[in-house]
């Protein structure tokens, strides 16, 4: 039965007082580490209700405390792993050092430093440093230092005397209910941003950028023959061995220090080929392959000492904050992610310099895609396919990451399989395959052949960047490895006679996901540089085996979102790609062709932005989901789910070729900086007929809608016209783009001043000048309106009497305003130019909340959660009551209209003159009467009955 606090609190004291009894034995030489273990420090966390010794018999995949025995390295100041990691599922969320008593804790600097290591290289928040006698508490996203005093970090630091006084510090965040229940979360996250924290993800980024710098200047120095790409795989292939091998050391897969002691002498170059010569004939990757069809670059390289000395030392201990045992694979990934967003080029005179590639500068950086979400598209996908099913049933299956970067999505998959088939043996007398699982303690562990095997039957991926092929390797490679060690692995290999890892050159490929040989057809190929860009991919003669078999069982991952520049990649795709029209975004035309690969029963499951659901172009790729695509959940974010971007993100999932009656749709409204897998999971959900969906001409995935609002919709276009057959309509200037202007124009914004510089230049308005039903006129900048402008109105949308809608809507609706000075408004504003109807009745229609209500129920952008927007596309089509001037019923409404908003834009002129908070007070209280009349006499002239417009009012609440 699990202690309360207080219950918990008097098994400590009983553990203090036996302690302080015997303290004399305790602190002695000859009292051991292993005997205050169990003797101490396993009953102190089994009061805080952590099942240490495993008595619910759980699996060991899923034990929540994980025990590691104390392993020491040779010439290691520091562990092989950390003592204890405590765990919720199989996620860890602290470790816990321990040391025998007489350690003085609190002063000495190097206990401190190794669990700050483990920590911060596995990437958690906080841990503890204990040996009963002393128990400190260390935020461990401080990067550690080896030359940081003891309280460097320490967040709370108590002796075992002070237990029983203080120790509702240490149930409030380190218990098991605090754990589970997320205050060890809350209390992590409120010490997030302290100064100095810097995660490892990001530390590890910066120290491969630093090898790359280093090692491109001074191999384009020493090889003035190497062309750009030759010089690129050399870079990333050196980095590629030097992190494999120096994680395989932390592994116990090679030889502890091997790297450490090839800086100490001369010809480090030539050791590091002998290493990976040898590596070649006990892993068989590709990794080291040097053969003819292999790397036969880098072998011929001349490379100096002084380059690679100083990362070769620099990776051990002390002088190294990183604990590779314990660095999870997904932070390489992450890692990597951001180090392939940069390439080596070569200047006139053979010298390197880095830069950002332009495709990933266009699209505003690498954003990686979180590790929960990876596992909630793996879970519900690659897990529903295969769940019930025996290794003989499985043969076969494929699982296809058609973008996949640094593989991140693909070690997901395989890590789900890895577990899975562990599982079934283990439940089906694993005994009887000794070919798949091996003993392990009290546990069976599958085998490095059936590992080698699921991988190379189950697991394949293409991306257009070689780079991120060969680190998708990698990452699959390292993943192997895992658990083994260079004994098990030597009698694994020796009883097999075949190497350690399988070569996945065909499994992972390089090319050019959506273009094919036929790209070429017709026309001459201009240059080699042609080639490598377009890169064309034939799925038929790559993947064979899956293509006969109708395609992948799944289909995964994160497509790029950006929009293709090409001329003639564009038309191509246009072609190709019949389902997606407008805009040529990347994203659906992934979309499309992963649907295409998938084979029926197949799943699919991407995260892409929730635009797809509503927007035009959209519109044929949507009807095809919703039917044959077989469309069957929709998750929704309503917080960023990419660090430092703004975009609403969806998660689609489909089984191809089954129809569904209904959707179910999940809106994950949870603390995403806080999230994981068990949280995405908990959301509630709920169900949409996929009718309701196909009932609408541009089949529109509106997540908010009901059947009520279906029906309101209906009948709102039943009453109205679109905007556009009644005014003009235009989105405001765009001045710079990089397609006409420099770098240099764009930075400097050459076409803007604070004073009108010729007669070119005409005050510039945006959306802070627009408010509802009133236009302020003061102007911050001048802007050259010209043909030297990117996109922009015809001189009317300036100068004639017009109404400008904002953007970004408010939370009722609509901000319209009504204008005739003569300015250029900005590309943050819609402008509108009546032509049949009076700006004053048209501008009282879309400030209504019925239109606000109509934008968000409809609009691709109106409903988002983050930055909502109006489009021009909605904007034209918004549904507008026309007038019978000769029904008087009609006019009479009509001219009501007229007079309130006339009254309206007089009460908002007259609030913004006067002078006191009291006259203001009195004339908005007659704005908000206005404001209500307005929206009644909306909700008469669309006929909306009276349960019609709660749902209006309800909506905008």
């Amino acid at each position: 039965m699990p202690f309360s606090f207080e219950g918990s609190k008097d098994e400590v004291a009983r553990l203090v007082k036996h302690f302080l009894t015997n303290k004399a034995t305790y602190i002695a030489p000859a009292y051991k580490e292993a005997h205050a273990r169990q003797e101490f420090i396993d009953p102190l966390f089994m009061a805080l209700n952590w099942d240490v010794p495993n008595r619910q018999r759980a699996a060991p995949d899923y034990r929540e405390v994980i025990v590691e025995d104390s392993l020491a390295m040779e010439g290691y100041a520091s562990r092989k792993a950390p003592d204890y990691a405590f765990r919720v599922g199989r996620e860890r969320k602290f470790f816990v050092e321990a040391k025998k008593p007489g350690v003085d804790l609190k002063t000495a600097a190097a206990p401190a430093y190794q669990l700050r290591r483990y920590v911060w290289s596995a990437k958690l928040p906080l841990s503890i440093l204990t040996d009963f006698e002393e128990l400190a508490v260390y935020d461990c996203r401080l990067r550690p230092n080896e030359k940081d005093k003891p309280g460097v970090a320490r967040v709370n630091y108590l002796t075992c005397e002070e237990y029983a006084d203080r120790w509702q510090e240490v149930w409030d965040v380190f218990s098991r209910e605090a754990v589970w229940g997320g205050s060890f979360d809350q209390f992590a996250q409120a010490g997030k941003n302290k100064r100095g924290t810097s995660e490892v993800d990001a530390e590890f980024l910066k120290e491969i950028e630093g090898w790359r710098e280093a090692l491109a200047k001074n191999i384009a120095l020493r090889n003035p023959r190497l062309t750009i790409d030759e010089l690129n795989d050399a870079v990333q292939r050196l980095i590629d061995r030097l992190i494999f091998l120096r994680m395989a050391e932390d592994r116990g897969v090679e030889d502890y220090g091997q790297l450490q002691r090839l800086a100490e002498g001369e010809g480090i170059y030539a050791g590091l080929l002998a290493l990976s010569r040898k590596a070649d004939a006990k892993y068989n990757s590709g990794l080291f392959d040097f053969s003819k069809g292999g790397d036969t670059v880098t072998p011929r390289l001349a490379v100096d000492d002084k380059a690679l000395r100083p990362i070769l030392a620099d990776l051990y201990y002390p002088q190294s904050p990183y604990e590779f045992s314990v660095l999870p694979a997904e932070i390489l990934g992450n890692v990597y992610e951001q180090f392939l967003g940069k390439v080596i080029r070569l200047t006139a005179s053979h010298q390197a310099k880095v830069e950002e590639k332009p495709e990933v500068k266009k699209a505003g950086g690498v954003y990686y895609t979180p590790a929960y979400i990876v596992e909630y598209i793996v879970k519900n996908t690659v897990g529903k396919q295969i769940e019930g099913q025996s290794p003989k049933q499985l043969k076969g299956f494929r699982v296809l990451d058609m973008a996949c970067g640094s593989g991140s999505f693909l070690l997901g998959a395989y890590q789900y399989l890895l577990d899975y088939y562990q599982h079934w043996y283990t439940g089906h007398q694993p005994e009887k395959h000794p070919g798949a699982v091996r003993p392990h303690g009290e546990a069976w562990r599958l085998t490095t052949a059936e590992k080698k095997r699921i991988l190379v039957e189950h697991i394949f991926g293409v991306d257009i960047d070689r780079q991120a092929v060969e680190v998708t390797k990698l990452s699959l490679l390292l993943k192997v490895l895992e658990g083994e060690s260079d004994e098990t692995l030597g009698k694994q290999l020796a009883l097999l006679q075949e190497r350690a890892l399988p070569n996945l050159d065909r499994n992972i490929k390089c090319g050019n996901s959506l273009i094919g040989p036929d790209y070429f057809s017709g026309q001459l190929l201009k240059d080699d540089d042609e080639l490598r860009r377009v890169n064309p991919f034939d799925w038929a003669a790559e993947f064979p085996d899956a293509m006969k078999a109708g395609g992948f069982d799944c289909v995964i991952g994160n497509p790029p979102y950006v929009l293709i520049d090409d001329a003639i990649g564009k038309d191509h795709l246009r072609q190709k790609y019949v389902l997606s029209s407008g805009k040529p975004d990347l994203y659906r035309y992934f979309v499309e062709c992963s649907l295409g690969l998938s084979k029926r029963g197949g799943r699919f499951g991407f995260i892409i932005p929730n635009t797809i659901l509503t927007i035009p172009a959209g519109r044929d790729l949507r009807k095809y989901l919703l039917t044959e695509g077989g469309l069957n959940l929709i998750v929704n974010f309503w917080g960023q789910v990419f660090n430092r971007v703004s975009v609403n993100s969806i998660i689609l999932f489909t089984e191809k070729g089954k129809s569904h009656d209904a959707i179910e749709i999940i809106e994950d409204k949870s603390n995403l900086p806080n999230h994981g897998t068990l949280a995405l999971a908990q959301q509630q959900s709920r169900l949409v007929t996929t009718a309701s969906w196909l009932a609408n001409d541009e089949f529109q995935i509106q997540l908010s809608s009901t059947a009520n609002v279906d029906l309101l919709i209906r009948k709102i276009k039943a009453a109205s016209v679109e905007l556009a057959s009644v005014a003009k309509y235009t989105l405001g200037m765009q001045v710079y783009h990089n397609s006409m202007h420099t770098k240099q124009q764009i930075e400097e914004r050459v076409y803007h001043a604070p004073t009108k510089k010729n007669r070119s230049f005409w005050p510039e308005s945006g959306g802070r000048n627009i408010g509802r039903y009133f236009f302020r006129d003061t102007f911050k900048e001048y802007v050259s309106y010209g043909e030297w402008c990117y996109n922009k109105p015809d001189w009317e949308f300036c100068s004639q009497p017009r109404i400008l809608i904002r953007e970004i809507p408010s939370g009722k609706g609509l901000v319209c305003a009504f204008t005739d000075t003569v300015h250029v408004s900005n590309k943050a504003v819609i402008i509108i130019i009546p032509a049949q109807l009076s700006a004053t009745y048209l501008l009282g229609i879309l400030n209504s909340r019925l239109i606000g209500f109509y934008v968000s129920a409809t609009g691709e952008k109106g409903a988002q959660r983050l930055f909502p927007r109006i489009s021009l596309t909605t904007a034209r089509r918004l549904p507008i009551r026309p007038i019978n001037f000769s029904d008087p019923a009609d006019k009479a409404r009509h001219d009501q209209m007229v007079m309130l908003v006339e009254q309206m834009l007089d009460l908002h002129k007259r609030k913004a003159q006067a002078k006191d908070a009291v006259g203001q007070e009195r004339l908005q209280r007659l704005i908000d009467s206005a404001d209500k009349q307005i929206d009644a006499l909306v909700y008469e002239l669309y006929e909306l009955t009276a349960e019609e417009i709660a749902v209006v009012e309800g909506a905008n609440k």
